[in-house]
């Protein structure tokens, strides 16, 4: 398949060059170019920030997440590749104060190694930071295993909750705890129906029958929980939701936040169906969705497929999750 760059070499420089010239809500940092930041940054001394560090090819996750309500800065790695822990101090450095910051870690082995590296030589130097370890994928670890679990698309439920409570000046630790608590109630699960080309190799990421549908698909394309056929989404999204709530049952009356992700190659029409497909799956089991966010947010190139996200929110948790925000792609999210 062919892309559209100059050379892998500056691909990721290429992109980053682009994106602060078309947003005016972001710009690149002073440490280094692979860091995006805020063009009206809060004031760090008094507010606590938010970063995250995560290789390119996702977009427009992270770095169209980074504005007022959500991230202060994003540090941006090669494709498919976590930044270097120095460069995420460097990113640390850009937009720590006084009053701390959170990193944010997709729980994926380089990310973990390389954030919680630089966590330890950021604390070294004197500044306030906690790594917060995200993850929500179901499909990467049984039930009971939640810690050994990967980032998935509903961590952004975490992004954009934090994201308003630090821009209304909730301190570091009630912070963190409030992170781990949206974490503790999110679950997702994906499914693909057809391969991402990776921009390094020019090859498919994995292979699949026509009539053959992966289940569990991680963001890299890491291997799930096994197949399906190809089908009526209406049953496979059924089976998806089933899953989702045993692993985390809610009771009947409750409500839950809804993200319909696609990954990269799934048109709008096919995720509103399957948004709807998961509205209905969930009223048969007497829970109802509220606020959803549906679109095409956490990508892995081209991939056919899509995730859904489920979180059980507070009233608190839910209200963060309606603030307004102002970043390039985040979306408005509404109670209707």
């Amino acid at each position: 398949m062919k892309k559209l760059f100059n050379s892998q070499e500056a691909m990721v420089d290429d992109m980053i060059d682009g994106f602060v010239a078309a947003f005016p809500q972001v710009m690149r940092g002073e440490n280094d170019k692979r860091i995006v930041v805020r063009s009206r940054p809060k004031d760090k001394d008094g507010k606590v920030t938010l970063l995250i560090g995560n290789g390119s090819g996702h977009e427009p996750i992270a770095m169209g997440f980074v504005g007022e309500g959500l991230l202060d800065a994003n540090v941006v790695g090669d494709v498919f590749a976590a930044p270097s822990a120095d460069l995420i101090l460097d990113g640390i450095a850009e937009v720590c104060g006084a009053a701390g910051s959170i990193l944010l870690i997709s729980q994926h082995s380089g990310d973990v190694i390389n954030g919680g590296a630089a966590a330890m030589l950021a604390e070294e130097a004197g500044y306030a930071v906690k790594p917060l370890y995200m993850y929500d994928d179901i499909s990467s670890a049984p039930k009971g295993e939640e810690t050994e679990r990967r980032g998935a698309p509903g961590t952004m439920f975490i992004y954009k909750i934090l994201g308003a409570a630090a821009e209304e000046g909730m301190a570091l630790e009630p912070l963190f705890e409030l992170g781990e608590a949206v974490r503790d109630n999110t679950r997702t699960l994906a499914a693909a129906v057809s391969p991402g080309i990776s921009p390094l190799t020019g090859k498919t990421m994995f292979s699949l029958p026509d009539d053959e549908i992966y289940l569990g698909m991680g963001v890299h394309g890491e291997p799930g929980i096994g197949k399906a056929k190809y089908g009526p989404v209406s049953g496979l999204v059924a089976t998806m939701v089933d899953a989702l709530l045993e692993d985390r049952p809610v009771p009947a009356g409750e409500q839950v936040a809804v993200i319909v992700n696609g990954m990269g190659g799934t048109t709008m029409m096919e995720l509103l169906t399957v948004f709807r497909e998961t509205e209905k799956a969930l009223a048969t089991r007497h829970v109802t969705s509220v606020a959803p966010m549906v679109g095409t947010y956490v990508t892995t190139q081209e991939m056919g497929g899509f995730s859904i996200s489920l979180l059980t929110p507070t009233a608190e948790m839910l209200r963060l999750w309606c603030a307004p925000s102002n970043t390039p792609h985040f979306p408005v999210i509404a109670l209707g």
